[in-house]
């Protein structure tokens, strides 16, 4: 136990010191602090938005769901590789070249002051009351399961759980408070390189556990053994049943990827449009690495333990990855991973507490101090206030946050319900928004109220008789908002179209390979889709997968020769 907490505190420790050495004397300055002083490149922006985006919770719940039921729930990360197109090629291009801090701040050039008030307090009381407050508890539940705290500090469990929820947050706080977005996306992306090594590790050592010794045999185990834990293709019954892929989850990942503020913060941190592009494309790569990564070792635990219904099986689908963990890592390497998953958690935490300090800062307290008349405040000022703000979200998360373990019907259950509440109309308003020229800003402040309680009633009044998965429900409630938007531009349009004004903060030449390397990005989902589906693994490969691989390596080979060769300026020219 001392090694493991040795080799803990020595990986955090390298990870702070480096932390500190890139930001230090960096963040004096408004722009310094919530966007980097506008100097991310590709590596922090990647880097950044893959541990933002993966903590503890998924580490957990995808295995477990693996284990449980099959690769159906992959649909959440793969997928999310198509959101990260869409924001390279359509939403980056038009925030950098705004200049905008905040998404709220694009509203509020597109539409008005009171949508980006109301924006930000979406924003705000859902990061407050649900993500962070989830994040940390979320986190801490993976700690206690996967190192035995309890018995370790001679407390009982409750106050194990406060123990490390304050433990983990208090650290997580460091980065945030005090380094800014900097310090947020170096520490991010140095603890990536940590996960990755990790998520590697545990799936190659569980296939060597799986097949006595040999890699090749546990391979050969999970290809041709119980196949259907491999099926994507989930049906009706399945966590993530397949048609959900092309309705509610094409917005859920286009409102995350593309609009939410403490994910899409470090891309408007890019020091050029060509180096946010490479890093949200990058970062799509990542995701489509998470079924070997996150889901691979649930199957692996299913075949060692055997299933949750069957003799023998763990009695939860929870408990699949800290298993697996405990028999196939070396003690040795237990620090090193209790590392990398602190710091997975202080990723989706301080990025959480960074952006909610920046949207109250510039979208809330900045704005109303110019509506009441008062002097500016210069950056020190307006500094001393985001640490304090970011004080008190802390100290308030650390109170909400062991309370959701009182939750009846689950954590997921709780994030699922509360994020429905702003996720869909801001990305309806933030498409319309762009896209439209004459839609008033009468039209965003309806679709909010509508929204609210159009979900509320869905949700908590109406729940038994509308039996629609929430993942369609959110495709219906956007079209059906996407039509309020467009008839108050038809009925009740701007006197002037909406002009978009560049101020050209930093380069905005796009990256020359930006349009092969998303091709490559979206033949990767694809070929995992071919692979884990009964073209694929499920009951053996068929006659069609290989010619259908071959396809898409030759079609992606013909594209980036194009491109290297310059025949895509040739044809440009003509």
């Amino acid at each position: 136990m001392a090694q493991m907490i040795v080799s803990c505190a020595f990986f955090m420790g390298v990870v702070a010191w480096i932390s500190y050495v890139k930001t230090r004397g960096e963040v004096a300055t408004k722009d310094g602090y919530f966007l980097a002083g506008r100097g991310l490149t590709a590596v922090f922006i990647a880097g950044s938005m893959l541990l933002t985006n993966l903590s503890a919770e998924q580490l957990i719940g995808l295995n477990g769901s693996a284990y449980g039921f099959n690769l159906s729930s992959m649909g959440w990360e793969v997928t999310a590789a198509v959101a990260t197109v869409f924001m390279a090629f359509l939403f980056l291009p038009r925030y950098l070249a705004g200049a905008f801090s905040t998404l709220p701040e694009f509203l509020n050039d597109r539409f008005d002051g009171t949508v980006r008030a109301l924006s930000a307090v979406l924003f705000m009381v859902g990061y407050g009351l649900i993500t962070i407050p989830s994040v940390l508890y979320a986190g801490s539940i993976a700690v206690l399961q996967l190192f035995d705290v309890p018995a370790l500090l001679g407390l009982s469990y409750a106050q194990s759980l406060v123990v490390t929820i304050v433990g983990i947050g208090a650290i997580g706080a460091v980065y945030a408070v005090f380094g800014g977005l900097r310090a947020v996306a170096v520490s991010d992306t140095l603890n990536g390189i940590g996960l990755l090594i990790v998520g590697l590790a545990v799936p190659i050592l569980g296939l060597i556990a799986l097949g006595d010794g040999s890699l090749g045999a546990g391979l050969h185990t999970i290809a041709n053994t119980e196949t259907q834990k491999l099926n994507a293709i989930g049906g009706p019954t399945d966590p993530t049943p397949f048609a959900t892929l092309f309705t509610g989850m094409v917005f859920a990942n286009l409102f995350y990827w593309c609009t939410n503020q403490y994910v899409i913060q470090r891309t408007l941190a890019a020091k050029s449009l060509a180096e946010g592009q490479k890093g949200v494309l990058y970062s799509g790569f990542f995701k489509v690495l998470v079924p070997f990564l996150m889901m691979l070792p649930g199957v692996i635990a299913f075949h060692l333990y055997g299933g949750p219904d069957q003799p023998g099986g763990l009695a939860s689908i929870d408990l699949a990855y800290p298993r697996l963990i405990a028999d196939v890592l070396p003690s040795y390497a237990m620090g090193f991973f209790l590392a990398v998953l602190l710091g997975a958690v202080f990723s989706s935490f301080n990025s959480l507490l960074n952006s909610a300090a920046t949207l109250f800062c510039l979208d809330v307290y900045l704005p109303y101090r110019q509506r009441k008349g008062k002097a500016a405040l210069n950056d020190t000022a307006l500094l001393r206030v985001a640490r304090r703000v970011s004080v008190v979200i802390a100290l308030f998360s650390f109170v909400v946050a062991p309370l959701l373990q009182f939750a009846p019907d689950g954590l997921w259950q709780v994030i699922r319900v509360f994020t429905g509440f702003y996720n869909i109309p801001i990305i309806a308003i933030v498409i319309v928004g762009l896209f439209s020229l004459r839609v008033p800003a009468l039209g965003p402040k309806v679709v909010i109220g509508f929204h609210l309680i159009a979900y509320g009633l869905l949700q908590f009044v109406f729940k038994d008789a509308v039996d629609v998965h929430f993942l369609h429900l959110y495709a219906i409630l956007f079209v059906v908002e996407v039509g309020i938007l467009l008839a108050t531009g038809y009925f009740l349009p701007r006197r002037e179209a909406w002009r978009y004004s560049s101020s050209h903060r930093v380069p905005i030449e796009p990256w020359r390979f930006r349009i092969p390397c998303a091709a490559t990005l979206l033949s990767c989902v694809v070929a995992l889709y071919l692979l884990f589906s009964p073209v694929g693994l499920v009951g053996g490969l068929s006659d069609s997968f290989w010619p259908l691989i071959l396809l898409l390596v030759v079609g992606n080979s013909v594209l980036w020769a194009w491109y290297a060769l310059g025949g895509h300026e040739r044809f440009a020219s003509k």
